[in-house]
């Protein structure tokens, strides 16, 4: 099975080779990850120019994050087949085009289908990028690699509604997808320019067709029922039951394939290495918890307290400043410390964020909701870096892409997974609330009559007075609930740190192995 080419293994770049290939890597990964989320906002946008509903037009999310989860954790396999840079090249080629089509999209139809084209040809780039980046570091710099990759995977998702908000705005919503164009050009002739000689082994390995099959199947239910839930009331929903039932079922059936196959298309070995598997769940979780609480502020913020789209992203903006700072310190250091103490410390700063959130009132101002997001950022620089070390630490050269790769997927998954928990939890904590608050307004209330006799006063009808007490009683719901879910997520980043502390020490360098095993 082995008909191929054995290119003798690599050295790390020197000078401005290196500098041009971590900004072209960089950049592939900024756009990639960028696209998970700019599109969220110009939803009503695109919904109105192609005449269909708000609903309908969520698909546009859906049909990408779908396809990306199916793709990701293959990278292993297309990795041993078409080789590491020959297979990130394609990947950026073809995400440019899907891009560019999806702009042109005539109907919701056709974008839907470019949007999953585009997810699933974008699913080898991230974790490629990681792996490339590696190989372009020696050993004793393999942290400061890290930390320039996980500053794009960090901030991009923050950026997206943003960036997307404003060319929705100002240009028009095909132009979120056309930046990926230049972008993508230029990473992908730097890359070629610089790493076409750098190419990793490959050989024919069978494709397993079953284990492909069965791997789209449960994703792709797990996805849809994740995406859809909220909307179709979970499971008081028969979609959404089939949905589970075939996830689950797809599931069981998957793992033992992969288990008993002699090639599979995901190599499911690498969760019998304890670091793996502490650091990729304790990465996938984390992010979950952080990418949950990322859409329930801007969502408090817009719907109840009077912010517009542009402000809200002012206040997620600042996340990336001091993680930009304290990154490269990071990844210097991060061989001389024990990654588990950097990633600790990273779970109890995001605990206090969230426990500092969990503290917020309707009469809080912008910069006191600000200030939580500027601290957050220093969580982050000691989050992905030491959580990748730990994860990657000790594999061998060729297992790297495949461990990258699933490593991904775990996290990419957490992250839908978080997304649907959070805003499920947010709206049934907020309804909760709602009930309990009404019962206080009451004829034996004086706040409650205070407040009608005052809206009566400034020249309100009896309706528009019940009207304006119920939009007071939706805001404080709300503003509760949003509390409730920033104090539980404080509390399980807590419960997360003796996981990664489950993860044996790393020897050496940690990440260093990891840069080893790129070259």
């Amino acid at each position: 099975m082995s008909n191929a080419t054995a290119p003798t293994p690599v050295q790390p770049l020197e000078g401005s080779a290196r500098v041009w290939g971590t900004i072209a890597l960089s950049a592939a990964t900024f756009m990639n990850v960028l696209d998970t989320s700019i599109a969220n906002v110009s939803l009503p946008a695109i919904a109105g120019d192609l005449g269909v509903s708000s609903t309908q037009g969520t698909w546009v999310i859906t049909s990408f994050a779908v396809a990306n989860a199916i793709a990701v954790p293959l990278t292993g396999w297309l990795t041993q087949r078409f080789g590491q840079v020959r297979l990130f090249m394609a990947s950026v080629l073809l995400f440019i085009i899907s891009s560019w089509l999806c702009g042109l999209a005539p109907n919701m139809t056709m974008l839907i289908a470019f949007r999953a084209l585009q997810g699933f040809v974008a699913g080898p780039m991230i974790p490629l990028s990681q792996t490339l980046l590696l190989s372009s570091y020696p050993r004793a710099k393999a942290g400061l690699a890290m930390a320039m990759w996980s500053m794009t995977t960090l901030v991009a998702p923050v950026m997206g509604p943003l960036l997307g908000g404003w060319i929705t705005d100002n240009i028009s919503w095909p132009w979120i997808f056309y930046i990926n164009i230049p972008v993508g050009l230029a990473a992908a002739g730097i890359t070629w320019a610089i790493y076409r000689k750098r190419e990793s082994a490959t050989r024919k390995v069978p494709i397993d067709g079953i284990g492909l099959a069965l791997l789209v199947v449960w994703v792709g239910a797990m996805q849809l029922m994740l995406d859809k839930g909220k909307e179709l009331d979970w499971f008081h929903s028969a979609v959404i039951l089939t949905l589970a039932v075939v996830a689950l079922v797809g599931f069981a059936f998957f793992l033992i394939w992969e288990l008993t196959d002699k090639h599979p298309v995901v190599d499911l070995s690498l969760f019998k290495r304890r670091n793996f598997w502490s650091g990729a769940f304790a990465t996938a979780v984390a992010y979950g918890l952080f990418f949950g609480n990322v859409v329930i502020l801007p969502l408090w913020l817009q719907q109840y307290m009077g912010y517009t789209a542009t402000q809200a992203g002012m206040i997620m903006a600042p996340v990336g400043m001091l993680a930009i700072i304290f990154s490269p310190i990071v990844g210097l250091t991060v061989g001389k410390v024990d990654p588990r103490r950097y990633a600790t410390f990273s779970f109890l700063v995001f605990a206090l964020v969230l426990w500092m959130r969990s503290n917020f009132n309707t009469q809080a101002d912008f910069w006191t909701i600000m200030i939580p997001t500027i601290i957050q950022g220093v969580a982050m620089a000691f989050f992905f870096i030491p959580l990748v070390t730990i994860t990657l630490s000790g594999l061998p050269p060729d297992r790297i892409p495949a461990a990258s790769g699933l490593s991904n997927f775990l996290r990419i998954t957490a992250g839908a997974i978080g997304t649907s928990a959070a805003t499920t939890l947010w709206e049934n904590r907020a309804a909760l609330h709602h009930a309990q608050l009404v019962e206080s307004v009451n004829t034996g209330s004086s706040a409650a009559n205070s407040a009608i006799a005052n809206f009566g006063a400034s020249g309100f009808s009896a309706d528009q007075v019940l009207g304006q007490i119920n939009r007071l009683v939706d805001q404080q719901s709300f503003m509760l609930a949003s509390n409730d879910v920033f104090y539980g997520s404080a509390m399980l980043f807590l419960f997360l740190i003796p996981l990664v502390w489950l993860a044996k020490p790393a020897k050496g360098t940690g990440a260093s192995d990891a840069a080893a095993g790129a070259h």
